[in-house]
C-alpha cells in the first residue's frame, strides 16, 4: 500500500511525500525512524483510484509511453520493484499510476511480474505477457518487455496508417453520396412539373430521374429512417467478431485487396514468431502463440495444421510448404533460417519484406479506389443532369 504523509523534520520544516508499506502504523514507524514527527498519514491508493475512476480509460499511446519508460529503466540497471514504484509516483494517467501502485504491492508480496501485469487493468496484448514470462525464465525481463513494446508499437503504427490512408477516400465517397442526395431532394423536384405536361414526349431516362427525385422529396422521412436503420443494423452486424472475421476472410480472396490482407497477416505472424523464438520460447509453443495473432480463419486453420505437422517431427519449412501457408519467398527464407540456425532473424526479415510489400499494395489500392469513386459519383451526377436536360428539351421541343 502507498500512504501520503505530512510531518515535521528535525529543523522544524514541514515535509510531505509518499511511502510504500503494509499499513499506516508501519508507515508512521518508518517515518519516525527517519527523525520525522508525523502529523498525518492517509492512504494514497484510494485517492488515486477515485481520480482514475473519474479520468476514464487511458489511450494506447499513454500505455506505450509508460511501457517505454519502464523498459528504459530496466535496461539502465534499475531493479524491477524500484522501476515500478517510480512509475507509480509519476504524473502519468491516473489509471496507469493506480495499476503500477498495485503491481508494486504485489511484487513486494512475492508475486511474479508477469502475473501482476496480466492481472492489472491495463489493456495489453496477450503476447506481452508471454514475452515477459519468457524473460523471467531466461533472466532477460527487459529484453522480453522491449520486444513486446516494439511489437505493440508496430501494430499500432500499422493500424494508424490504415486509418489515415482511408480518411480521404471515405470523405470523398461521403461527399459524393451527399451531393447526389441533395440533387435528388432539392434540384430535381423543381423540374417535376414537366411530368404533368402530357403533350410532351419525355424520354424514359428523364422520367426515371424526375420520378426518383419526386419519390425522395415526398418520402424523405421514410428514406431517412430506412437509412438510419441500415446504418444501425450494419453497425450491429459488424460489431460481431465472427461476422468481421468471415467478412475479412471473404475479402482475402479478392484480387488486389486480398493479397494485401494476406501479406499483412502473414507478416504479423512472422514477426510474432521471430520475437517469441528470440526470447527462448520453444518452437511449438511459439507456433501456437503466433497463430493467435492471425485474424483470418482460413490462414489460421493452415497454420494450425503446420503446428500439428511440426509436432510430429516435420521441419517448419516443409510443414509451411505442404500447407501452402507462405509464398515461395517465405518458404525459402524459413528453409535458409533452419539450415543456418538463424530462424528468428529470417522470420524478422520475412516480416519486414511482407510489411514493405503490404505498404506498396495499400498505396496501389488507394490509388485505384480514389479514381473509381470519382468515376462512379461523376457518372451518377452526369446521368441525373442528362435526365433533367432531356426533360427540359423535350418540353421546349429544342432541336439540335
Amino acid at each position: 500500500m502507498r500512504y501520503k504523509y505530512q510531518a515535521i523534520d528535525e529543523n522544524g520544516q514541514e515535509v510531505d511525500g509518499i511511502i510504500s508499506t503494509d499499513n499506516e502504523r508501519d508507515a508512521a514507524r518508518q517515518l519516525q525512524k527517519r527523525g520525522l514527527t508525523v502529523l498525518n498519514v492517509t492512504s494514497a491508493d484510494s485517492k488515486i483510484t477515485k481520480i482514475a475512476t473519474r479520468s476514464g480509460k487511458p489511450q494506447q499511446r499513454d500505455v506505450l509511453t509508460v511501457l517505454h519508460e519502464l523498459t528504459t529503466l530496466l535496461e539502465s540497471g534499475v531493479s524491477l520493484i524500484e522501476a515500478i514504484e517510480s512509475l507509480a509516483q509519476s504524473s502519468h494517467h491516473p489509471v496507469i499510476v493506480d495499476n503500477f501502485a498495485k503491481m508494486a504491492t504485489k511484487l513486494r508480496q512475492g508475486v511474479a511480474f508477469s502475473v501482476t501485469l496480466q492481472k492489472s487493468d491495463l489493456d495489453l496484448p496477450w503476447y506481452l505477457y508471454q514475452l515477459v514470462e519468457a524473460g523471467e525464465l531466461t533472466g532477460k525481463v527487459a529484453q522480453g518487455l522491449r520486444d513486446g513494446v516494439e511489437q505493440l508499437e508496430y501494430e499500432t503504427k500499422v493500424q494508424s496508417e490504415m486509418r489515415n490512408a482511408l480518411i480521404y477516400p471515405s470523405i470523398l465517397i461521403f461527399s459524393g453520396i451527399t451531393a447526389v442526395l441533395l440533387i435528388f431532394i432539392v434540384v430535381v423536384p423543381r423540374f417535376a412539373g414537366i411530368l404533368k405536361n402530357k403533350n410532351a414526349e419525355i424520354p424514359w431516362l428523364a422520367e426515371a430521374v424526375l420520378g426518383t427525385g419526386m419519390f425522395f422529396n415526398n418520402n424523405i422521412g421514410l428514406i431517412a429512417a430506412v437509412g438510419a436503420g441500415i446504418i444501425i443494423a450494419a453497425g450491429y452486424i459488424l460489431s460481431q467478431e465472427h461476422v468481421r472475421l468471415k467478412a475479412k476472410d471473404i475479402m482475402a480472396r479478392l484480387p488486389i485487396i486480398g493479397v494485401w490482407i494476406m501479406e499483412a497477416e502473414t507478416g504479423r505472424w512472422a514477426a510474432m514468431l521471430g520475437t517469441l523464438l528470440e526470447n527462448k520460447v520453444p518452437l511449438l509453443r511459439g507456433l501456437e502463440l503466433a497463430a493467435q495473432s492471425i485474424q483470418l480463419p482460413s490462414l489460421n486453420a493452415r497454420l494450425n495444421q503446420v503446428t500439428k505437422a511440426v509436432r510430429t517431427g516435420t521441419n517448419l519449412s516443409q510443414a509451411l510448404q505442404d500447407n501452402d501457408a507462405l509464398t515461395a519467398t517465405g518458404h525459402n527464407l524459413i528453409r535458409a533460417g533452419e539450415k543456418s540456425g538463424k530462424l528468428p532473424p529470417m522470420l524478422h526479415s520475412l516480416a519486414k519484406l511482407l510489411d514493405e510489400s503490404g505498404r506498396t499494395r495499400m498505396k496501389r489500392f488507394l490509388l485505384l479506389i480514389e479514381p473509381l469513386a470519382i468515376l462512379v459519383i461523376g457518372s451518377v451526377i452526369g446521368v441525373i443532369i442528362t435526365g433533367v436536360i432531356l426533360a427540359i428539351t423535350a418540353v421546349n421541343q429544342v432541336n439540335f
